[in-house]
């Protein structure tokens, strides 16, 4: 049973929830996002509420009701205020170059690598880290993934990508004689 979904998702000012033939859409200031979801769950919208009812006590069921509810809320979210992740790049050589509809990174290998931008999502570059920001938080954290994944951090000097505020466990290398 889940304890997020018994109780009603408030729906936000200036955002429209609607659902019909199987599919939930929600709009807001910063865009629109459509999710699909199964039958076994009711969805409906009354008075600025959103209220997931199973239609039996399947362990399937029980399982997509709780996550249907996070995935809603999620939604409602990103079209308020979109998600961000911030990555920093670090180690000598390593750079990247963000163009309108692809990234460039130099990390060492003796080639470039050239990632495509999702559609949806917005890079931009800080003097320390890359943000990476959009109003579906499945694609920011999947494409932020698919960059860290292109160099993780090493242990023992810590150069590679990764999340800002990442805890790296480092290693005390070789000692001298």
């Amino acid at each position: 049973m889940s304890r997020i979904a018994k109780k009603p998702i408030i729906i936000p000012e200036k955002t429209q929830v609607s659902v019909a033939g199987g599919v939930v859409t929600v709009k807001g200031p910063l865009g629109e996002l459509n999710r699909g979801y199964k039958p076994v769950i009711e969805i409906k919208v009354e008075n600025n509420e959103i209220f997931l009812i199973p239609k039996d006590e399947s362990i399937e069921t029980s399982a997509l009701w709780g996550t249907y509810a996070s995935h809603i809320k999620n939604m409602l979210a990103g079209v308020s205020k979109a998600y961000e992740k911030r990555l920093i790049v670090e180690g000598i050589g390593f750079k990247y170059d963000v163009k309108p509809k692809e990234m460039i990174f130099n990390l060492g290998f003796s080639h470039q690598i050239k990632l495509e931008i999702p559609a949806g999502l917005k890079i931009t570059s800080d003097k320390t880290a890359m943000i990476i920001s959009g109003i579906d938080k499945d694609s920011v954290g999947a494409f932020a993934s698919k960059i860290r994944s292109l160099k993780k951090p090493e242990p023992y000097k810590g150069k590679g990508i990764h999340y800002e505020g990442e805890v790296i466990r480092r290693k005390q290398g070789k000692k001298a004689a």
